[in-house]
């Protein structure tokens, strides 16, 4: 009897290993002779390195060496070796390469000691002299030297028609401002990794990745080695949101130490040095746009201005998101960068859209307001059926019914259209909506399955799981695809040694790596047809294998019900494990655009006097595709939304820009929200079939869920106040204030 397992609420099959201590993480891997690291980084933010003192680190007793630019292993000198498969154009930091120091926290030494307390001290003991130079780290200062950077010879600027003469002419406009200010990843495992010297040259690494092989490469690259001598896994990874989609400095470094004292070296960062890390980049976004008399946009204008390093040009695209919602025939989109003295920024969850579309989703509300339409209605009138940018149609796009079941589920109809008409005691209640829009991708991704006689089947990917469910996703699919229970199947990932697979990154995974999986699983299933027709008068005789189906009790024909069991077809064979690989690519000629939507509604509670503001309810409806696990996708909405109220209401890092540096760099001061913050999350997935896209109709889910989700916070808001926001975060300060 066949058991389905897709489209089920199924529980992680590593979540035991989670709760009970027994999945090891980066850090936690100790071996015989383990030495710790710990990371010098520099006091300033622009300048070089005239001398490093390290005379008494060195004496003090247990410390076995202090790696610096002028004492280390022969590194790579060319920049490009530091590349790695989502480096944005320019050239990589490379650790301690040179005297230079380009950002405030920049790795500058390595203490490496028999116990990680020694190390800690003997790095206190060192002394650096800089020659300081003038550094530039304001972005609001700084931004008249904006300027665009192309990305392979394109810029993201988009222009159609002529929206300065339509905007001039419009009878409603709106001109705005939005700001976001930087805001960094904090998951809760540091960057650590721990590289075990195997004695012979080779090395095996655990590092906190989201892309095992990228990482691998990458060390191949910057240390010349065969990519045999090196192994990096990650089996388990605690939390990533993009942190760690690029090689961070701890490897590297840990592998540098490695290589030069011929023994493990276990590197792990403070959560201050998380700091020094990537981040999303503070923006200025600047808006302009006007509609008709009937609610119809006459002009978009939408010009992004945001920070990136001096060494490399990091952008994603923040400005052509409207361009997929909203129908408009005047458009004008430009996107600059400014370089500053930091780190270079890097992927946070959701990221383009998550920052875009909080500024083209307020601005659209403004608008509403202006015209006096109701902000839901507004979107409906001015709602795209293709994607303008591509002039596409898409594969699917079920946004009207996400607007509909989310508006119902809240009760959107019973909203008083005027600011602070609704109260709630001594709290003013505001709601507000907004779109969200994401990618569907699908990355080039490789897999492979091996079934055993005894009916147990393993799937493998060099693939990461940084938290969403990767484990059983795999499982999932594979469990339904071969007809066997899903206690049966094993899966395998986080190891470069695995099948390729991309970073796990941008909500492709389950569409890159579960198509592979599909594939794969399609060879086995072909090889056992082919070993079930050979057994003599098989009832099997000429079926083709979409004429039969694969379940636990074998391989059954659909018209006359016949079956061969697993264990016969192997036996017919003489084999006791098939073995496929498979490898899936996305449609890059398709005709369609695929983009994941979704419509989030939004209720605040704010305390009239004192401005306390309580996010009390969200409801998310999300146009995903096929949802293969509904209990994982929406843990993955869930966090998500979390993810937005950080956005919305507390996540700020903040810079002294007299000395160039993060100040707030800790968990007491970094405002993230807690549970007391979190209220009432609804989510509803739409029914959405999607055949064109890939094989399995899927879309993915983890960054949908925080994209729009600031904006209908910051409508809301408004909605109970009368008074717009446009600086995030919002706080009583700012509230109080305007």
């Amino acid at each position: 009897m066949r058991t389905s397992y897709l489209g089920k609420r199924t529980s992680r099959i590593d979540g035991h290993a989670k709760v009970s201590g027994a999945a090891k993480y980066a850090a936690e891997h100790k071996v015989a002779g383990l030495a710790y690291g710990f990371v010098v980084t520099a006091a300033i933010a622009k300048g070089r390195i005239r001398r490093i003192h390290t005379a008494d680190a060195l004496a003090v007793t247990g410390v076995l060496d202090v790696f610096t630019h002028e004492h280390r292993p022969k590194l790579a000198a060319s920049h490009e070796k530091y590349s790695d498969e989502v480096a944005p154009p320019g050239s990589p930091f490379r650790p301690l390469y040179d005297a230079q120091v380009r950002f405030s926290g920049q790795p500058v030494a390595l203490v490496v000691a028999e116990e990680p307390e020694i190390a800690r001290f003997a790095a206190s003991l060192i002394r650096i002299e800089y020659e300081q130079r003038k550094h530039v780290t304001d972005l609001e200062a700084q931004r008249s030297r904006a300027r665009i950077f192309r990305e392979n010879g394109e810029s993201h600027s988009h222009k159609r028609g002529h929206a300065d003469k339509a905007f001039k002419q419009a009878p409603i406009r709106i001109e705005v401002e939005y700001r976001m200010p930087i805001e960094h990843h904090n998951p809760m495992e540091m960057f650590g990794a721990t590289a075990i010297w195997e004695g012979d040259g080779r090395i095996t690494v655990y590092d906190k990745t989201q892309g095992p092989l990228n990482c691998r490469n990458y060390l191949v690259n910057v240390f010349g080695m065969p990519e045999d001598e090196i192994r990096v896994l990650s089996p388990y990874v605690g939390g990533g949101f993009g942190s760690g989609l690029r090689p961070q400095y701890e490897l590297p470094l840990a592998v540098l130490a490695a290589r030069a004292l011929r023994r493990s070296v276990q590197v792990t960062l403070t959560r201050q040095q998380m700091f020094t890390l990537g981040y999303r980049a503070a923006n200025i976004q600047s808006l302009a746009l006007a509609a008709d008399r009937d609610g119809k946009l006459a002009s978009f204008r939408h010009e992004w201005i945001g920070m990136t390093s001096q060494f490399e040009n990091f952008q994603r695209n923040y400005v052509t998101w409207s361009s997929l919602l909203y129908t408009c025939a005047d458009v004008e989109l430009a996107q600059k960068l400014v370089k500053l003295d930091h780190n270079s920024p890097c992927d946070m969850r959701a990221p383009g859209g998550a920052e875009g579309m909080f500024a083209i989703e307020c601005a659209m509300d403004e608008l509403a307001h202006a015209a006096a339409v109701d902000p839901l209605k507004f979107r409906l009138i001015n709602y795209s059926d293709k994607d303008q940018i591509e002039d596409k149609p898409y594969s699917s796009k079920e946004l009207r019914e996400c607007y509909r079941q989310g508006a119902e589920k809240f009760g959107w109809s019973r909203r008083s259209p005027q600011s602070r008409s609704m109260k709630d005691g001594n709290e003013l209640v505001g709601w507000g909506m907004a779109t969200g829009v994401w990618e569907a991708m699908q990355m080039k991704a490789s897999a492979k399955a091996a079934l055993t006689a005894n009916g147990s089947l393993e799937i493998a990917s060099a693939t990461a799981d940084i938290g969403p469910g990767t484990y059983t996703m795999m499982t999932q699919i594979a469990a339904e695809m071969m007809g066997v229970p899903i206690e049966h199947v094993t899966a395998k990932l986080g190891d470069s040694n695995l099948p390729h697979a991309p970073v796990e990154g941008g909500s492709f995974t389950t569409s890159s790596v579960g198509c592979a999986i599909h594939v794969a699983c399609r060879g086995v299933q072909k090889e056992l047809l082919r070993l079930a027709q050979r057994i003599p008068q098989s009832p099997l005789a000429g079926a083709k294998l979409d004429d039969v189906t694969f379940e636990q009790d074998g391989i059954r024909h659909k018209s006359n019900n016949a079956a061969v069991s697993l264990a016969d077809a192997m036996r017919a064979g003489n084999v006791e494990r098939i073995e496929k690989e498979g490898t899936a690519e996305p449609n890059e000629n398709s005709k369609y655009s695929h983009y994941t939507h979704s419509a989030i509604f939004a209720e605040v509670k704010i305390d009239e006097q004192i401005g306390v503001i309580r996010v009390t309810r969200v409801v998310n409806a999300v146009a995903a595709g096929r949802i293969l696990n509904p209990k994982l996708a929406e843990s993955q909405i869930l966090g998500a939304v979390v993810g937005g109220i950080g956005m919305a209401l507390h996540e700020e890092t903040v810079a002294d820009h007299r000395f160039g540096r993060f100040m707030n760099h800790n968990f007491a001061d970094y405002h993230v929200p807690v549970h007391a913050d979190v209220h009432a999350i609804d989510v509803i997935f739409v029914e959405e079939k999607d055949d064109e896209i890939n094989p399995l109709g899927v879309k993915g889910v983890g960054e949908i869920g925080i994209v729009g989700i600031a904006a209908a916070i910051a409508n809301a808001v408004y909605h109970a106040t009368g008074k717009r926001i446009r600086d995030l975060p919002i706080t009583i300060d700012k509230l109080l204030r305007n």
